[in-house]
């Protein structure tokens, strides 16, 4: 028996209109972006307030509270970022067989929420660090049919757009939650609890603009059977695509090579000596910076192509590195200005910029799957970076540390670029933009 289709939250139960098409009204002209995604854009906002508000006092609560070291915080660090590798496949390839990228979205959403209040009644590093991995399982199984949503809700000519405004008002809780860590902690220095209260409430808030007003894909854009996405036939079809392989190459080569935000914030606070309670407010300039440009940089993708701008979005990353591997006690408020602001360019530059660029290789059918792929090769390769960088830290210090990412990243970009462009070898295979 099929499955009847999700019903709208007016009672309908046919999806949302297919980008492009009219809108309620006869002949009324399609919204230049469609509301699904500017609802998950709220639902982002809200979730990054409350996973923000955390990430932002966890470097400094494991390490001066739970008492790890910087190698076994690289260690976590890695864990943690690689932790829903395997999931983001599982649940991409769930809501594609399925067609309910939303109510798989919603239990990831839900089980992070849960997490937080978990963080409660741990105090020691073994069970937070569980907790914290299963917090990661949950972003996992939803970021992929998420992104799926995104794209299947968006028009070809508008992916680089939608994707860049789900990502600044994603940006926007980036901003508050670290905002409301320092406020929080400014008001009772060390009381982590109210962080972890707080943020359990505003992630349930975005969970319900997820449940009760985002809808699931239109039916017309998903016309091949569903049975597809879960046989080794799609999956073969899926890592067949030439032009796919090579995104996801270029992109795990670079994030292998890519000092996650945690470490640069470290490594900036042990150069300068900045005082621990300033520590949440790093993550709000690399947030401001991220806000301004997610827009104005996924337009450009729309207009030149999304691989010129994810590729100098590294560029960028390499003067970040630059400046932080120069920042010493006496930097002021413009070093560490520049440091942010050029990190925040970089995630501009990439993160929603790298799945339009997958989007437009990988069929709407296997769009969930295929970009939980990517996000899970990608990851894979951030995990290796914090295992690499912690490691380094121990023996040479984070100067050498951060001088070894550098020339990394150096090499890895002309490598880059080679992949990306290379000509395709047969009339099947489509060109990278």
């Amino acid at each position: 028996m099929r499955d009847r289709p999700a019903p709208k939250a007016g009672g309908s139960s046919e999806g949302p209109e297919a980008p492009g098409s009219a809108g309620a009204g006869a002949g009324a002209p399609a919204p230049r972006i469609h509301r699904n995604v500017v609802l998950l854009g709220i639902n982002s906002l809200l979730t990054d307030i409350s996973s923000e508000s955390v990430n932002a006092v966890l470097p400094i609560y494991l390490i001066n509270v739970l008492g790890l070291s910087a190698l076994g915080f690289g260690v976590f660090d890695g864990i943690y970022q690689g932790m829903s590798a395997i999931l983001r496949i599982v649940g991409g390839t769930f809501a594609d067989r399925r067609q309910r990228h939303k109510e798989v979205a919603g239990f990831g959403y839900l089980l992070s929420a849960v997490c937080k209040l978990g963080l409660l009644a741990s105090t020691t590093a073994g069970p937070t660090a569980g907790i914290l991995f299963l917090d990661r399982t949950g972003k996992g199984v939803r970021t992929a049919p998420r992104d799926a949503l995104i794209s299947l809700s968006s028009s070809p000519e508008r992916m680089g757009e939608s994707f860049g405004i789900h990502r600044a008002l994603d940006t926007v809780g980036a901003l508050i939650g670290p905002i409301l860590a320092f406020a929080l902690l400014s008001v009772a220095t060390g009381a982590y609890d109210s962080v972890f209260v707080v943020s359990f409430c505003v992630a349930i808030l975005g969970l319900g603009v997820l449940v009760f007003f985002v809808q699931n894909p239109p039916k017309e854009r998903l016309d091949v059977a569903r049975a597809q996405a879960l046989t080794k036939h799609a999956a073969r079809r899926l890592l067949a695509n030439k032009a796919f392989r090579r995104i996801a190459v270029a992109g795990a080569a670079l994030s292998l090579v890519t000092i996650s935000d945690a470490f640069i914030y470290l490594s900036y606070q042990r150069h300068t000596h900045m005082e621990s309670r300033f520590f949440p407010l790093l993550f709000v300039g690399t947030a401001l910076a991220y806000l301004l440009l997610a827009v104005p940089l996924g337009r450009l993708a729309d207009r030149i192509g999304p691989a010129p701008v994810f590729l100098g979005g590294h560029v960028v990353l390499v003067g970040c590195y630059l400046l932080l591997r120069a920042a010493g006690p006496g930097s002021g408020f413009l070093s560490v200005a520049m440091i942010l602001g050029l990190l925040g360019t970089y995630y501009a530059a990439t993160d929603g910029v790298l799945m339009a660029l997958a989007s437009a290789v990988i069929p709407d059918e296997l769009r969930s799957s295929g970009l939980a792929w990517l996000t899970t090769v990608t990851t894979a390769g951030k995990l290796g970076a914090s295992l690499l960088f912690g490691i380094v830290w121990g023996l040479w210090g984070p100067s050498g540390a951060v001088s070894c990412f550098l020339i990394g990243i150096v090499v890895a970009i002309p490598l880059a670029v080679v992949v990306l462009f290379r000509r395709p070898s047969t009339r099947h295979e489509v060109p990278t933009p």
